[in-house]
């Protein structure tokens, strides 16, 4: 399991399952039904896209960016993993969280 505590600059986490129910939360994201159905709906529209398209290079994260935080999202194990963090203005300054 990620220790999603220690992600630097974290401000809150989502762990959801396949169909999209929140098993854990912290933080901003705590118990934050609103993004994990928005979340979900952007992971289950990515698995949409036609292969075909991206032969070798199905989607491992995604990452949604503001001036001052980011959202990366990615999936391992049947879960959905969402941490929020803070930027600094920087939105280019993303980790890996793990897949």
């Amino acid at each position: 399991m990620l220790d999603l505590d220690k992600i630097e600059n974290s401000t809150g986490y989502l762990v959801l399952n396949e169909e999209g129910a929140v098993l854990s939360s912290h933080g901003d994201l705590q118990n934050d039904e609103k993004t994990a159905n928005i979340v979900f709906g952007l992971v289950s529209l990515v698995d949409t896209v036609d292969p075909a398209v991206f032969p070798k290079h199905g989607c491992q994260k995604i990452a949604i960016v503001f001036d001052e935080f980011s959202y990366t999202i990615c999936q391992s194990n049947k879960k959905i993993y969402v941490v929020k963090r803070w930027t600094n203005g920087n939105g280019g300054d993303l980790i890996d969280i793990g897949s």
